[in-house]
């Protein structure tokens, strides 16, 4: 069977800068499955995870010059960038270490035997969560570190005592396998198997992966075509599986009349540099901003236009992603009532460089079906500034659309119209800002990452220590002798972990 080599591509050039390795067969991702599968076991003590999690964190900080070069050649993202997000990576993989060494994502309920309760005589009950099996991490194109081989997903699954198969992202597949072979080596080193995650490449391998009997679960950061087809082919299986997908954000932004009239030039310059902010291939970047009509909003768009015209110019992540962008942005420009302040365009005698544009429309407008496009993401360096007149115009564009990671209010203090915007938005997104940017996740305990459908396909979160959760799933032992119960279920409670016993917290 001829396999298709696998490439790696200057990002700043489009040019095949050298052969990978071959995208898999079935036969390839079965081999794989069946690895992490068998790695399974030796992920059931808690230590043994926390010091994987760690010896990863530290091998990839060891490794970092050749892992952000690689990257920087196949994104475009640029070393102060790229150092940053690993980095993040790094703190995330700690992060997680540190919670299986808490052991508070057990969840463990103890209920002790009870013969006189009421109604009925209660046994001796005693919940936790166990691990999903297998899971199917699919790299992100924007982030090669922190959403891709080594990032939450992969961190989340490991630290749930999943193993992980690692389906590379095209544009990466070298950075894919030097980060790869950071976390096999640091398994090794702490006594594990290596194939407690395994890396596959290939569009069919993806499909290959989620159809395959021993993946227990998917997780996926990507566009809402590939991630649909995904979710549809997990539900179709003869056993479902959970498909966690992170598909596709507009993150609307509303000012306030009185945030524009007291803050115009602070807001217009803050939009310019969040929605260029790595040449507009963050999954938060604001996509739809809310500006009221007047002189108020013609002082924020000034800001913005001079914000953005300063803003540096760079390749995108690939040829077809810049193709996208510029597509889109024309598409977007040339509709009635639309104007372009700044055009979105190639950048003349630097490769596959473009510059960044927004597009501006009465809000009205948005309302109308002839408008839809504006309602949907461009991945890029791209916003859209909607001028209304009258809250009710936000209200209408902003009940045409469906889910989204982010929100964002900008208000005054004492505004009349906060509480009822941040009500609407609440119902839209996972996260809700009052003033600020929403580029940048917090890797924080009470981080939430998603949002609803599209920006993802479940209520979970992919940032955060609660990302834990996707990759468990809740068994309740009932009157189980001692002897046989894991040692976080026994009444000494030996390893320590949060308990909640007879319904009164313990630690």
């Amino acid at each position: 069977m001829n396999t298709l080599p696998v490439w790696s591509v200057d990002a700043r050039t489009g040019a095949e800068s050298a052969q990978v390795t071959v995208e898999s067969t079935a036969e390839d991702v079965d081999r794989a499955v069946r690895a992490a599968r068998a790695a399974l076991p030796a992920l059931a003590a808690r230590p043994a995870r926390a010091a994987l999690l760690r010896a990863a964190a530290e091998l990839l900080e060891r490794r970092s010059e050749a892992l952000i070069a690689a990257a920087d050649l196949e994104t475009a993202l640029g070393a102060v960038r790229l150092s940053g997000e690993l980095a993040r990576t790094t703190y995330q993989l700690r992060a997680f270490a540190d919670a299986v060494d808490e052991g508070g994502f057990l969840d463990v309920v103890i209920d002790h035997a009870d013969p006189g309760a009421r109604p009925a005589p209660r046994p001796d009950l005693r919940r936790w969560k166990i691990p999903l099996g297998v899971v199917a991490v699919f790299a992100a194109s924007n982030f090669p570190f922190a959403f891709s081989v080594p990032g939450g997903d992969t961190a989340s699954a490991l630290a749930a005592g999943c193993p992980v198969v690692a389906k590379a992202h095209p544009d990466h597949p070298a950075t894919s396998e030097l980060t790869a072979a950071a976390i096999r080596d640091a398994a090794e080193s702490v006594g594990l198997p290596a194939d407690v995650l395994v890396l596959v490449h290939g569009r069919q391998a993806g499909v290959d992966l989620v159809q395959h009997p021993l993946i227990g679960a998917a997780g996926f950061t990507g566009s809402i075509p590939g991630g649909r087809a995904l979710f549809d082919l997990a539900a179709a299986r003869p056993v479902p599986i959970p498909f966690h997908g992170e598909l596709g954000s507009l993150n609307p932004v509303v000012v306030t009349e009185q945030a524009a009239a007291e803050r115009a030039e602070e807001i217009g310059a803050g939009l310019a540099g969040s929605f260029t902010q790595g040449m507009g291939q963050f999954c938060t970047k604001p996509g739809l901003v809310f500006v009221p009509a007047g002189a108020a909003g013609d002082r924020l768009e000034k800001a913005l236009t001079a914000g953005a015209e300063q803003a540096a110019t760079g390749a995108l992540l690939d040829a077809r992603m810049r193709a996208g962008f510029l597509t889109g942005f024309a598409a977007r420009a040339a509709l009635p009532g639309v104007t372009a302040p700044l055009a979105a365009e190639p950048v003349a005698n630097q490769g596959q460089a473009v510059r960044a544009g927004y597009v501006s429309l009465p809000a009205r407008l948005l309302a109308e079906d002839a408008y839809e496009a504006l309602l949907e993401e461009c991945f890029g360096p791209l916003t859209v500034v909607a001028r209304y007149d009258g809250l009710g115009e936000v209200g209408a564009a902003l009940g045409r659309l469906g889910g989204n990671l982010t929100a964002t209010l900008h208000a005054q203090p004492g505004d009349p119209h906060a509480p009822e915007l941040l009500a609407l938005l609440t119902g839209l997104a996972g996260r809700v800002l009052h003033g600020g940017w929403p580029t940048g996740v917090a890797v924080a305990p009470a981080m939430h990452h998603g949002g609803p459908y599209p920006a993802t396909t479940s209520t979970s979160t992919s940032v955060g220590g609660t990302a834990v959760e996707r990759w468990l799933r809740p068994v309740v032992y009932q009157n189980v002798p001692a002897e046989l119960l894991p040692a976080e279920l026994r009444d000494e409670n030996e390893p320590g972990v949060p308990r909640r016993v007879d319904n009164l917290l313990e630690r």
